[in-house]
């Protein structure tokens, strides 16, 4: 007596499958895991798959993580950017005050030169660097053209920004904390 045959017919994967295959190798390729050409070669696996094994091997490497990997992850983040933090709270609490002058006192130039009223004497402050100006019921700060960059809470500024009391600002390599 022979045993029956059973053959199990193996079914092709869904569309759905492999639209979920597609975005775990897109976000692999963004996150710069995957090259553009194994991106491609994989992408056409998973698009010509007969079975779902095909898909899994395409994406062995590549598996999305669970929750409990991306809340350590965070986690972690957080964690390793808390020292970031801290210091640049450190450092912004001790910042020498650079007070703003009085509503109606005309602008204030801010260089090198002789002829500033706020004369910074750095390298790496030009001559005529900034411009801090009271206008509209706000303090504007304008960069001049200067060399090494006027900077308003760590980001370099073109042309006038609006500033306030407490904004970290910076000329060349001097740096304050703007205080009424």
């Amino acid at each position: 007596m022979t045993t029956p045959d059973f053959r199990t017919r193996v079914t092709r994967p869904s569309e759905a499958q492999r639209d979920q295959a597609l975005v775990v190798l897109r976000d692999g390729a963004g996150d710069g895991r995957l090259s553009h050409d194994t991106f491609m070669r994989r992408m056409n696996i998973v698009l010509t798959a007969r079975n779902r094994a095909e898909i899994d091997h395409a994406m062995a490497d590549l598996r999305a993580h669970g929750r409990f990997s991306e809340f350590l992850v965070r986690t972690v983040t957080r964690v390793a950017t808390l020292t970031v933090r801290i210091r640049r709270a450190w450092c912004g609490a001790r910042l020498p005050g650079l007070r703003l002058p009085e509503p109606g006192a005309g602008a204030l130039g801010i260089g090198r030169s002789p002829l500033s009223e706020l004369r910074l004497d750095d390298d790496t402050v030009s001559r005529r660097h900034a411009e801090l100006r009271y206008m509209d019921d706000h303090w504007r700060l304008s960069d001049l053209g200067s060399r090494n960059g006027t900077y308003v809470n760590g980001l370099r500024i073109a042309g006038t920004v609006r500033v306030q009391p407490g904004d970290q600002i910076a000329f060349g390599n001097l740096h304050f904390r703007l205080s009424v």
